[in-house]
C-alpha cells in the first residue's frame, strides 16, 4: 500500500513501472517530468499571448504601424502617379476639351465649335490620304517588327561562339537617339549619299530615296524597322529561352522535323510574347512622327504624312489646335480600338488562355 499512491503518479506522468527499492531514481524521474511539464506550459502561454497580441489585442499600436506601411507605399509611388496626372491625365483631358473648340494659338482666338472639327476632319480629303497612308505605314512595320524579330531571335538563340556580338549588333539601333538615327539616314539616303555611292560601284543607279513618291514611304518604313526591331528581338530571345526543353526533345523523339517541332510547340508557347509584340509595334507604328519630319516632313505630295506628323503641323505651323486635337482624338480612338481588339482576339490562339 505504501507504494500505491506512486504507482497513481506514475500512471499520471507516464513513467515506467518502479518497485520498492527504486524510490530515489523515481522522485528524479518525477521531477524532471515536472519540469519539463512547466516548460510547456510556459511556451503554450508565451504562444498564445503573441497570438493575442497580433491578433489585435493592441489595436492602436498595430493601427498605427499600418498607417506608417501605408504611407510609404503612397510615398513610393506618389512620383508616378503625379507624373501620370500632370503629364497623360490632365493633356488627355485638355485635348478632348480643345477638340471642341476653334482655337487658334496664334491669334489666341477661341470659341465653342461643338462637332464642327469632327465634320470637317471626316470631309477633308487631305485627312483622308493621311489616314490611308498611316494604314499602309503601320501594315508593314508591324509584321515586320514580329516576323524579322522572332527570325532575329531564333538566330541569336544558338549556342555559338561570339553570339553575345550579334545580339549587340542588332540591339544597338534601339539605344540610339532616333534624332540621330534619322539624321544619319537622310545623310545616307540622299541622292548622292552613301547608299547611292555604294550601289554605283556595282553599276545600279539607286533612285532619290527621299524625294520620290514611290521610294519615299518605303524609306520610312525601313527606317522605323530598322530602329524598333531589336526591342521584338530581346522578347522574342526571353521567351524563347523560357521553353522548356524537354518539350522540344519529345517532340523531336517523336517525330517532328524542326520546322514542326516549332510551329507545334514552340510558337504556341511563346504568343504572349507575340501578341505583346504586336501591341508594341500598333502603338510605335501609330505615334510615329520624328523621323518622318526629319527625313521628308510629310513629302513628297503627302506620300509620307502620316497621323502623328499631320496633327503636329496642324498644330504649330496651321496654329489650329482645335483641329489638331479633333485628329489626335481619332488616334487616341484607333489605338485604343486596335489594342484592344488584340487583347481580346488573343484568347482565341493565345495558349493556356481562357
Amino acid at each position: 500500500m505504501r507504494w500505491g499512491f506512486l504507482d497513481d503518479i506514475r500512471c499520471r506522468l507516464d513513467i515506467g513501472p518502479t518497485g520498492p527499492h527504486s524510490g530515489i531514481s523515481f522522485y528524479t524521474t518525477v521531477l524532471q517530468k515536472m519540469q519539463h511539464l512547466n516548460d510547456e506550459a510556459q511556451m503554450t502561454r508565451t504562444t498564445e499571448r503573441v497570438a493575442r497580441r497580433g491578433s489585435g489585442s493592441h489595436p492602436v499600436r498595430r493601427g498605427r504601424l499600418e498607417r506608417i506601411d501605408s504611407l510609404y507605399g503612397y510615398a513610393f509611388i506618389a512620383p508616378a502617379v503625379l507624373g501620370f496626372i500632370v503629364f497623360v491625365a490632365v493633356p488627355i483631358v485638355g485635348v478632348f476639351a480643345f477638340s471642341f473648340q476653334d482655337y487658334n494659338s496664334l491669334s489666341g482666338r477661341t470659341s465653342f465649335a461643338g462637332f464642327d472639327n469632327y465634320a470637317e476632319l471626316v470631309a477633308s480629303g487631305t485627312f483622308a490620304r493621311v489616314l490611308q497612308n498611316t494604314a499602309l505605314f503601320s501594315a508593314f512595320v508591324i509584321p515586320a517588327n514580329i516576323l524579322i524579330g522572332l527570325a532575329l531571335a531564333v538566330l541569336v538563340n544558338q549556342r555559338i561562339p561570339g553570339i553575345a556580338i550579334f545580339r549587340t549588333a542588332y540591339f544597338v539601333p534601339v539605344v540610339v537617339s532616333l534624332v540621330a538615327w534619322s539624321l544619319v539616314w537622310e545623310v545616307l539616303l540622299q541622292d548622292s549619299g552613301g547608299l547611292n555611292g555604294w550601289l554605283a560601284m556595282v553599276g545600279i543607279d539607286g533612285p532619290n530615296w527621299l524625294a520620290s513618291t514611290e521610294w519615299a514611304m518605303t524609306t520610312i518604313i525601313g527606317v522605323q524597322v530598322l530602329k524598333s526591331v531589336g526591342v521584338s528581338m530581346i522578347l522574342f530571345l526571353a521567351a524563347l529561352q523560357d521553353v522548356p526543353v524537354e518539350l522540344i526533345e519529345a517532340s523531336r523523339i517523336d517525330g517532328a522535323r524542326r520546322w514542326q517541332s516549332f510551329r507545334h510547340v514552340t510558337a504556341p508557347l511563346i504568343a504572349p510574347t507575340t501578341v505583346m509584340v504586336g501591341i508594341l509595334a500598333t502603338i510605335g507604328s501609330l505615334k510615329a512622327f520624328a523621323q518622318v519630319y526629319l527625313l521628308t516632313e510629310g513629302g513628297p505630295q503627302l506620300s509620307t504624312s502620316i497621323l502623328g506628323y499631320y496633327i503636329y503641323e496642324q498644330a504649330f505651323r496651321a496654329f489650329q489646335v482645335g483641329y489638331a486635337s479633333t485628329a489626335a482624338v481619332f488616334l487616341f480612338a484607333i489605338v485604343l480600338a486596335l489594342t484592344l481588339l488584340q487583347w481580346w482576339t488573343r484568347k482565341r490562339w493565345v495558349f493556356n488562355e481562357s
